[in-house]
């Protein structure tokens, strides 16, 4: 068994998932993970669900099997009740008006505590002549970059960093220097012979290009159609591609068929919404409602079939309970009362059951009662409250921190390695190292007696990114909105990832394209950092809580500039 044992919060696994649980959640009147649970469930459902139903849920929640999003954790007990992880905001039309007035709504949500994402895609190129004023578009770029200093500047709910999206349609005419926006190792500073990258990596707060954005390009039906008719995806999806895989940015958005103004995104691109040129208008001001089911810890088809209607209810119960930044947010969910049930712990439900990281047959059933039940619940617990039916139901998040509570694999992700070795800077002159154990393999390992050997991970898979690709779009045949994941890529430059292997990698995409929503990777080292390098189980645990100083000599220059090595995760 685990050897950590916790008086207080006796479901966490380790001392690092109670420690976040004291840093970013407990307080006054919720010290406690049971006493949060029972004050959320309590806060959320009041009324609008029975007593027997709320016990059984307070206890999913304690027990780690059904876990809220961030928000709703955050909130629990508070006298605001921000519960909404984040916003998906229109730009309208292109107008001066309008981009005023994104600013506004963008400075509103994201002081609520939510992170944004954008379509930019209806903002005219820079360059084009406006008729009104006899001046020049500015193009969506300078837009974009407002709203990543506004982020920059705004600590959300006075708790966290900012999180911000943005999108831009394959056809427009500024995706080129779209496409490149964040190559900051490609930006030289000013009187130094370091770049933009250079600096960021040895401090993470420097000032840099859309440093609290992430970016995607949107592909739509005609792209999908042309490439099916002529098998041609086009330079713009070529350059997307190599930049994925050595910058890591831009991002894939895919939207096709009656999914083709589904643009808009939060900052994890989990929750989808119609832009503005939507036959209604489109979702202006929509609203992310998270939380997740941990399959590492349901036990069985009936138990996830009950937290399943469980938990679709709490988050339709969430959208009468959640305070919203400004009035057309409400009206917005008003219409559309868009749920985001998620997965977690899907890779630690497959290594219990000693299958490899596939959707199995068996995991294809409990997808399916997680599907149907949900939608059948959603429907009914909706007419049953007499408000609007959800417009959508699920969506995987990446589920970071609840993932670290919960001490299991995050969203549908696998883990990135049994175990690591930690490089960091000390005081900016000293390289030292330590030796560290993931604590989902841990556990694993511990409570399951899975052989450290047999746990694929992140690393190991990704010189098999098809089957990482179609574990995704397997999954996405059950997700009605989208699935947030992060594909694990080798270190640009290595015999893996390079020139050369750009081409089989786009043709691999684009085959899988029609069967997903997004599309993100990120190759080792790609935005430097600290970089982690794999290490045997037995030394990382012989090692554990020592220190050590790492001489330059024995030391990579590939590795002190962050593009060796592994990080990022």
């Amino acid at each position: 068994m685990s050897s950590f044992r916790s008086n207080k919060n006796p479901m966490f696994r380790s001392k690092f998932s109670e420690d976040i649980f004291y840093h970013k959640y407990a307080h006054e009147g919720c010290e406690t993970w049971a006493e949060l649970s029972a004050v959320l469930v309590e806060d959320v459902c009041q009324n609008l669900m029975t007593s027997d139903e709320k016990d059984t849920l307070a206890q999913a929640v304690e027990n780690l099997k059904f876990i809220p999003g961030g928000r709703y954790l955050y909130y629990a007990g508070r006298t605001k009740k921000f519960f909404n992880n984040c916003f998906l905001l229109c730009a309208e039309e292109d107008t001066r008006e309008d981009w005023a007035n994104l600013s506004w709504k963008a400075e509103s949500a994201l002081m609520s505590g939510g992170g944004i994402g954008v379509d930019y895609s209806i903002y005219r190129p820079a360059g084009e002549k406006l008729s009104a004023t006899g001046g020049e578009a500015s193009g969506p770029l300078p837009k974009i970059k407002m709203l990543n200093s506004i982020g920059k500047h705004v600590m959300q709910g006075g708790s966290r960093r900012s999180a911000i999206y943005a999108s831009l349609n394959w056809k427009h005419q500024d995706i080129p220097e779209f496409l490149t926006s964040k190559n900051w190792y490609e930006m030289p500073v000013q009187g130094t012979d370091k770049t933009i990258g250079d600096l960021k990596e040895a401090d993470f707060n420097y000032d840099a290009p859309l440093d609290y954005t992430n970016i995607s390009v949107n592909y739509d039906t005609e792209w999908l159609t042309n490439y099916w008719k002529t098998g041609d995806v086009g330079e713009v999806f070529k350059t997307n591609v190599r930049q994925a895989l050595s910058t890591a940015e831009p991002g894939f958005s895919f939207n096709f068929f009656d999914k083709e103004h589904e643009t808009l995104r939060n900052a994890c691109t989990e929750v989808t919404a119609n832009n503005s040129l939507a036959p209604d208008g489109g979702d202006d001001s929509d609203v992310c409602n998270l939380g997740s089911l941990n399959l590492g810890r349901i036990d069985s088809l009936e138990e996830l079939s009950t937290l399943t209607e469980l938990a679709t209810k709490f988050l339709l119960c969430g959208t009468l309970r959640a305070d919203l930044p400004y009035a057309k947010v409400a009206r917005t969910r008003e219409k559309n009362r868009r749920l985001g049930l998620g997965l977690m712990g899907i890779h630690e439900w497959l290594l219990k059951k000693s299958y490899k990281y596939e959707v199995t047959p068996e995991l294809h059933q409990w997808l399916s009662i997680y599907k149907g039940v949900s939608d059948d619940v959603a429907r009914s617990f909706a007419k049953k409250l007499n408000v609007s039916t959800p417009v959508a139901v699920r969506a995987v998040a990446p589920t970071g921190s609840i993932g670290i509570l919960a001490g299991t694999s995050t969203g549908i992700e696998p883990v990135f390695a049994v175990a690591f070795k930690r490089r960091y800077l000390s005081g900016g002159k000293r390289w030292m190292y330590q030796y560290v154990v993931d604590s989902t393999s841990k556990e694993l390992i511990d409570l399951y007696g899975v052989k450290p050997d047999s746990i694929e991970t992140a690393l190991d898979l990704s010189n098999d990114y098809e089957r990482r690709i179609k574990f995704q779009a397997d999954i996405q045949d059950y997700v009605d909105m989208s699935i947030s994941s992060t594909i694990n890529l080798p270190n640009w430059g290595s015999a893996q990832n390079n020139e050369d292997t750009v081409a089989p990698f786009t043709e691999c995409l684009a085959q899988h394209a029609h069967r997903l929503r997004g599309f993100t990777c990120y190759p080792n080292g790609a935005r430097g950092g600290q970089p982690l390098t794999p290490v045997p189980y037995d030394e990382a645990v012989e090692k554990l809580g020592e220190v050590f100083e790492e001489s330059l000599e024995s030391t990579d220059i590939c590795d002190l500039t962050g593009h060796g090595g592994s990080c990022g995760v």
